[in-house]
Formats: C-alpha cells, structure tokens, sequence
C-alpha cells in the first residue's frame, strides 16, 4: 500500500503545484491591471489515520494548495492622464453595477447585483454614466437636477443633462435715487423696489425693499424688506438711513438707534438681511454705497419727485455645462464656462467585516459572500474607509520579482513530484516482475 499512497501523494503534489503555478501565471498576466489583487498560494499537508508507525506518529498522505487574495492590499498609486480616475487610498471599494440587457430610449439598464472593486479608471460613456474600464458603472448618490440636494439612495452617477442652477444669493446693491431732499407737497414719500433672489437650493423668490420717509426730517429714511408672498421668510427689522443736504449717506442705524458699521466718510453703508427658506438661514447684505458719497443710493436735490432705485443680485444665473471633474472628498462636480462648479453626485464607498471573504468576478470586482459580511457603506472617509486621489489609478499588487521566482520554484517542485510518480511506477513493476 505505500507504493500506490506516494503515487496518490505525488499526485497532490503535482495538482497543489498546478494551482501555485495557475496563481503565479494570473499574477504575472494581470501585472498591469488597474485595481487588480494578486493571488497567494499556501500549502497544507493531510494526514491518514491508517498510516501510523508503531509509537502512533502521524504520517502525512498528501498536500493541498490553497489560494488567498488579500483584496485590501494597498497598490502603488499612480498619476493619470484620465481626469475622471480616481484611486483609493486605503481600505474601501467603489460600489459599482453592471449593465444588464439592452439600453432604452438612451438610457441603460442595469442588473440588481451589487459589485464592488478597486478599479477607478472611470469615463463617461455616451449616455452620461461613468463606467469604468472593465464595463462596471459607478454608483453614488445623485444630487437633485433642481435643487442641488443630495439623495440618500445608492444609484448609478449621471452626468447628462446638467443644467445650471443659480447660485444662491448673498448681496444686493442698490444704485440711484430713492426720494427728495425735501419732503413733497403730498406727504412723505415711499418707494419700494424689487428684486428676484435666489435661495440655498436654487428656487427663486421675490424681495421687496421699501424706503419711507420720515415726515419731521426728510433726510431721515426707515428701509426694511420684505417677500410680498410669504410675510414670515424676511426679518422685519427696520433700519434707518440718514442722508445730508447733498443727498449722500450719513449714517446707517438700526431699530435700537446703534449704528449699523462705521459712520467715517468712505465706509460702506450696508444693511443685513436675513431670510429663512425651507427651513435654512440666509444672510443678505443690502450694499447702498459709501457713506458721505453720492455715488450709489442717494436722494435728490433738485427734484422732490419719488424715483425707484435699482437693484442688482449677486447671483449667477447661468453657465453654459463643460464637463465634470472629481474631488478628493468624493464629489463629482460639473463644471460651467463662467467659472462655476456644482454638485452632481458624490461617490459612495464600502467597507466589510472581512474584505478578503469577498469574491472574485471577472473584471477586477468581487461580490459579497456569507465570509465577507454584508456591505456598511457611505460617503469617502466613513466606516473605515480611505480616501480618494483623483486624476490617478491604482496599480496591481503583483510582485514580479518575487512571483517570477516562485515560478521557478513552482517549477522544480512539479518535477520533482513528476520524479516520484516514475520511481513508484518502477518500484511497482519491479514488484510485479518477482512472481513471474
């Protein structure tokens, strides 16, 4: 019997170096593979309860191969011409998916398989999804087309269609006259002028400022503002505004008769503003000019006829769409021709309990298994993971020193189990050739 156990034990042998060597060839073909985990091979021996000596030592019957990705293992990060690669640095995988059937009406469909990887080398493919270069599409959280809000479900990042949103507005200036030095034939002036402001999530509203006059001293104005359709989203707090006799600025106060910023020539008169839509705070500085000059908000001296003043927002209210860009902190931002850059979406990243449980699929992506544990996963940085280089790739693990020589290795010890089967062989036949 211990002649057919060292065939079946070179056997072993030679299927456990058959696998070393199937690792060892993946790794050197797949040395320049974005995102790619080079393979390990670890031997273990088996041992037969009936092969035991006298003094009960146990006796090793064969040897098995078994083979370890360490799909965690940090590749070397390198730059890359593709603006829209991006490389993980640390632990974490990109949660992709993979299209599934026939794409319709221009848009793609896709399979409810999740899959994860480490290849970052993303494009944009011709209907606005960012696929990578093995075919797998990025998913994240897509920001609302409208409002800039960012959504809370995994989807697959699109960049068509992007449209401008205006930016929310912080300053208003005011330009021309509001009144009269002196005070008209009717009473005390009012004048009221309007303005479309925009709010943090891109909706337009309207705001109205209001001079009024004081009728004991026409030089004295009371301002406050106000959105004609919703009375509670504008503070209500007046404020004065003294001009003198050559119709410029003096002073700016508040209800309270404290000045609101310097009363010197040559500071700037402004007034806040503080809004409050859908539920967020908003700051406006009302900008009128200069005090002691004449050259924005002023009030006239040769005329006591009520003019209506001009306002002008700082919003931005259009861009032509350029294309989109990746940051660090995985937002994807679309960049517009003035200059301006919005949120589009924003990468997700997962983390799991053992990395190394996942498994493999073509393509350097790997799928959840019962070893792995299921998917915690959230924006870059969180549950553990790293952080993203962008305009970089991350390169294979394969050593190919080190696997180069292990192939030799691999080599040598396939032989030498080769040696043991032909030397079984004529030990069999010798042993066959005494009975005849």
């Amino acid at each position: 019997m211990s002649i057919f156990n060292s065939l079946t034990t070179a056997v072993a042998g030679i299927n456990a170096q058959s696998t070393a060597f199937t690792n060892l060839s993946n790794n050197i073909a797949n040395s320049q593979t974005t995102g790619y985990k080079a393979s390990t091979t670890s031997f273990q021996d088996f041992v037969s309860s009936s092969l035991r000596s006298s003094s009960s030592d146990a006796v090793s019957d064969g040897v098995g191969a078994v083979t370890h990705t360490s799909t965690q293992q940090q590749g070397t990060v390198s730059a890359s011409t593709n603006s829209l690669a991006v490389a993980i640095s640390g632990n974490g995988f990109f949660d992709v998916s993979k299209e599934s059937g026939q794409a319709t009406s221009g848009t793609e469909r896709f399979s409810d398989q999740q899959y994860y990887t480490r290849n970052g080398d993303f494009y944009e493919d011709k209907n606005g999804y960012l696929v990578n270069t093995s075919g797998y599409y990025l998913d994240g959280y897509q920001a609302d087309a409208t409002t800039g809000t960012l959504g809370t479900s995994l989807t697959q990042i699109n960049v068509s269609n992007v449209v401008f949103r205006p930016t929310e507005t912080t300053k208003l200036t005011m330009t021309g006259d509001v009144g009269s030095t002196t005070l008209p034939s009717s009473g005390a002036a009012t004048t009221t002028t309007s303005s479309t402001i925009y709010d943090s999530q891109s909706a337009s509203h309207t705001l109205d400022v209001t001079w009024t006059q004081d009728s004991a001293n026409p030089l004295k104005w009371t301002v406050s503002a106000s959105d004609p359709s919703d009375s509670s989203a504008i503070s209500a707090t007046p404020y004065t505004v003294t001009f003198d006799s050559s119709g410029a600025i003096a002073s700016v106060t508040d209800s309270s008769g404290d000045a609101v910023g310097s009363s010197l020539s040559g500071a700037t008169a402004s007034i806040p503003i503080t809004a409050n839509y859908n539920g967020t705070s908003q700051s406006i500085a009302l900008n009128i000019g200069t005090i002691g000059s004449s050259s924005a908000t002023t009030l006239s001296t040769t005329s006591s006829t009520s003019t209506t003043p001009t306002l002008t927002s700082d919003s931005v209210t259009s861009g032509t769409y350029e294309g989109v860009e990746m940051e660090s902190d995985g937002s994807v931002m679309a960049e517009f021709s003035n200059g301006d850059t919005q949120l589009v979406g924003k990468i997700a990243l997962s983390s799991f309990a053992n990395a190394d449980g996942l498994s493999a699929v073509d393509g350097q992506a790997y799928v959840g298994t019962a070893q792995s544990g299921s998917a915690t996963t959230g924006v870059v940085g969180a549950n553990g993971t790293g952080t993203l280089e962008t305009s970089s790739v991350e390169s294979s693990t394969t050593d190919l020193t080190s696997d180069l020589s292990g192939l030799i290795v691999a080599q040598e010890a396939y032989t030498a189990n080769t040696k043991v089967v032909t030397t079984a062989n004529q030990l069999l036949q010798s042993t066959i050739a005494m009975i005849q």
